[in-house]
């Protein structure tokens, strides 16, 4: 048995060919999502295989790469990104894999009277990327499925745009005119015609990130109190000023050819 990196709000661990952790909020709606996701042959998602003795979440083990999340990045140099995970063709592959699980709950019980299931955190840190023989990582899967909600289509799409292109600049901040460009090739690859709310969603999910994580952390809730700690919430807002500053300029970039 070994515990996974990156699991600062729960902890998961490796037994074999199986992932341990304790279990969602909803633990009957994650497994609801993960069996329709098996039932449909969809290989995106781990598969759920039961509950342990301890009462821990068994979960198939999804062999590839997975990167720490951006403010531990900074001190783990033993996860410098392998060739290709933030290359254009990831992001494409990123924006489809999305496409594919938005299309396969769309109108089902578990999107409720929404457009879709979404994710709800969808970030480098919690893809999982193959090897695809060629020395480069593409995505192969999303796994931490527990913040899933039904919800607008367009709240997933808002979050890839910004959260796997602005991983290619890191720790800098990223060119405006070269995110937008990013932007637009993820929505083009998702297949999003209508993105005059794309910045104003990012916008919103930004404040809503930082936010969640300070009351959760007020609250007492030890996960997000290390979060916080981390600089969470300071790297929320300022994710949120970059984008109010320059939402002309990324807004005036999807549009143009």
């Amino acid at each position: 048995m070994s515990e996974l990196p990156g699991g600062r709000i729960n902890k998961v661990v490796r037994v074999g060919d199986t992932v341990r952790r304790r279990p969602p909020g909803r633990p009957d709606d994650a497994r609801a999502l993960l069996g329709h996701f098996e039932e449909h042959g969809w290989t995106g998602a781990p598969r759920f295989l039961g509950v342990d003795k301890e009462g821990r979440q068994v979960l198939s083990y999804v062999p590839g790469w997975v990167p720490l999340p951006a403010l531990t990045l900074r001190t783990a140099d033993n996860q410098v990104a392998p060739p290709g995970v933030f290359a254009n063709e990831s992001l494409v592959g990123v924006a489809k894999l999305v496409r594919e699980f938005h299309d396969l709950t769309a109108g089902t019980p578990l999107a409720e009277d929404q457009e879709t299931l979404c994710h709800n955190d969808l970030t480098p840190n919690n893809t999982v990327f193959g090897d695809t023989g060629d020395g480069t990582y593409h995505p192969v899967a999303f796994i931490d499925w527990d913040d899933s909600t039904p919800g607008p289509r367009i709240h997933d799409v808002a979050d890839i745009c910004w959260t796997y292109p602005s991983a290619r600049f890191a720790p800098d901040r990223p060119d405006p005119k070269a995110l937008g460009r990013l932007m637009r090739l993820m929505c083009d690859a998702y297949g999003l015609i209508d993105r005059s709310e794309l910045i104003a969603t990012v916008l919103t999910r930004h404040d809503q990130t930082w936010r969640g994580i300070a009351d959760l952390a007020d609250a007492g809730h030890p996960g997000y109190q290390l979060l916080r700690e981390l600089g969470s919430v300071e790297f929320g807002r300022a994710n949120y000023d970059w984008t109010k500053a320059h939402r002309a300029e990324l807004e005036r970039a999807l549009r143009d050819d």
